[in-house]
């Protein structure tokens, strides 16, 4: 089984569009905590930035990572938004370094 992936997506809105892409976001919530795989799926607001968030995932692996991308809840998402954003989300993948305590060293 592969190490779980967490991923870290700057999502920014069109002005005048930020309440909808809050809203998709948030109402896509439930159904992707629900996909085989999901550990974390959390929507945050740039402190100060209009319109910017940041999600923040942890899947179980690659391949539900892969599922999720695949999946009927981004495809909801990406229809959605289609004409919300400003560009494409910035999406980082990142691998656990664990450091310290167990609980709080890693993601």
């Amino acid at each position: 089984m592969s190490a779980p992936i967490v991923v870290v997506a700057t999502i920014v809105a069109k002005p005048g569009h930020e309440d909808e892409v809050e809203k998709v976001f948030a109402d896509a919530a439930p159904a992707v905590h629900a996909e085989p795989g999901c550990l974390l799926y959390a929507l945050h607001r740039k402190t100060g930035a209009t319109g910017v968030f940041v999600m923040v995932e942890k899947w179980a692996s690659q391949e539900a990572l892969g599922a999720h991308m695949q999946g009927a809840a981004m495809r909801g998402i990406g229809a959605a938004l289609r004409d919300a954003l400003a560009g494409a989300p910035d999406i980082q993948t990142l691998e656990a370094v664990p450091a310290g305590d167990a609980e709080r060293g890693a993601l």
